[in-house]
C-alpha cells in the first residue's frame, strides 16, 4: 500500500467532525468562561475594590478556579466538549501550566513539577515576550520618523 493509498484510507475511515456543534460548545462555553469573569469583576468592583484592585483579584480567581478544576481533572472533562472555548487567554494558560505540574508530581516537587511545569507553557512565554521586544523595537523606530 503507497502513502498516498494508506492516506484516502484513513481519511474514509476516520469519523466525521461534527463542525457545527463543535463550534456551538466552544462558543456557549467559551463565552461561559467570560461570563464567570465579568460576574467577579463586578463582585469585586461591589465589594469596593477600584478598577485595577478588581481586575487583579478576577485573574487570580480564574487562574485560581482553572488550577483547581485542573488539579481535580475537571478542566480536561470541560475541554473534551468546548474544544477551542477553554481556550480563554488566561484559564487556559492557567491550564497549560498546572496540567505538567499534576502529571509529573509522582517524580517529585524538583524533578517533578518543577522541571515540568513550564514544558508547554515555556515556549509561549519565551516567544510572547521576544514578540512584545520585535514590536517594541519596530514601534520604537517608527516613531523616530
Amino acid at each position: 500500500m503507497t502513502e498516498k493509498e494508506y492516506g484516502k484510507l484513513i481519511k474514509h475511515m476516520a469519523p466525521k467532525s461534527p463542525l457545527g456543534k463543535d463550534c456551538l460548545n466552544a462558543f456557549w462555553i467559551g463565552g461561559l468562561i467570560c461570563c464567570i469573569g465579568q460576574l467577579c469583576l463586578n463582585g469585586y468592583t461591589a465589594l469596593g475594590l477600584d478598577e485595577t484592585g478588581a481586575s487583579t483579584a478576577t485573574c487570580i480567581t480564574l487562574i485560581t478556579l482553572s488550577a483547581l478544576l485542573t488539579g481535580l481533572s475537571l478542566y480536561d472533562n470541560i475541554a473534551k466538549h468546548a474544544g477551542a472555548g477553554t481556550l480563554v487567554p488566561i484559564t487556559g494558560f492557567a491550564n497549560a501550566i498546572a496540567a505538567p505540574a499534576v502529571e509529573f508530581k509522582t517524580e517529585g516537587f524538583i524533578l517533578g513539577v518543577g522541571a515540568n511545569m513550564f514544558k508547554i507553557a515555556g515556549p509561549v512565554i519565551v516567544y510572547g515576550t521576544v514578540a512584545s521586544v520585535v514590536y517594541g523595537i519596530i514601534y520604537w523606530i517608527t516613531t523616530l520618523f
